[in-house]
């Protein structure tokens, strides 16, 4: 099951980066209406997403709701280098949970709550495929409303 889970989240993470590879550092701080995320901030917020699920997985009061604090954190990034790097700390993070929790700490139910309240902490990751694809189709609109062509995330780009 660690494999699969891996599996997983090692898709998702694969398919982000092959949809939003075409945005470089001169994109990083383009958004398409004031108010919106930046593409480093969409970036940084789908990072801090995967924290988010893989914290309050175990986190004995669920989920952290201090939204502001969260969208804060994110309106902080400035950076696609920087965005990109709490996306690679981010999944490095959840693999090592993933490695270090047993099968018996996975089946175990996420604390109650408003979100996702009693699944079974496995649940996590297909909610954060559906959160990480969200954000990488809002980023796929930001290259194309930048004039570049998003590539395909499902498969390698031809040599």
């Amino acid at each position: 099951m660690k494999a699969q889970r891996l599996a997983e989240l090692n898709a998702a993470l694969e398919f982000f980066e092959r949809s939003t590879r075409n945005l470089t550092e001169d994109d990083a701080t383009y958004t398409p209406a004031e108010g919106t995320y930046t593409a480093a901030q969409q970036v940084a917020h789908a990072a801090q997403t995967i924290d988010w699920f893989v914290d309050g997985a175990f986190r004995p009061g669920g989920f952290d709701l201090d939204f502001e604090a969260h969208d804060r954190a994110v309106r902080a990034v400035s950076s696609l280098r920087e965005a990109r790097a709490w996306m690679t700390r981010a999944v490095e993070n959840a693999r090592a949970v993933i490695a270090s929790k047993s099968e018996d700490d996975w089946a175990q139910a996420i604390a109650a709550g408003p979100i996702m309240g009693g699944q079974p902490r496995t649940a996590i990751f297909g909610a954060i495929t559906d959160h990480t694809a969200h954000h990488r189709g809002a980023l796929t609109v930001y290259a194309r409303l930048r004039g570049k062509v998003p590539p395909m995330p499902y498969m390698e780009s031809p040599s």
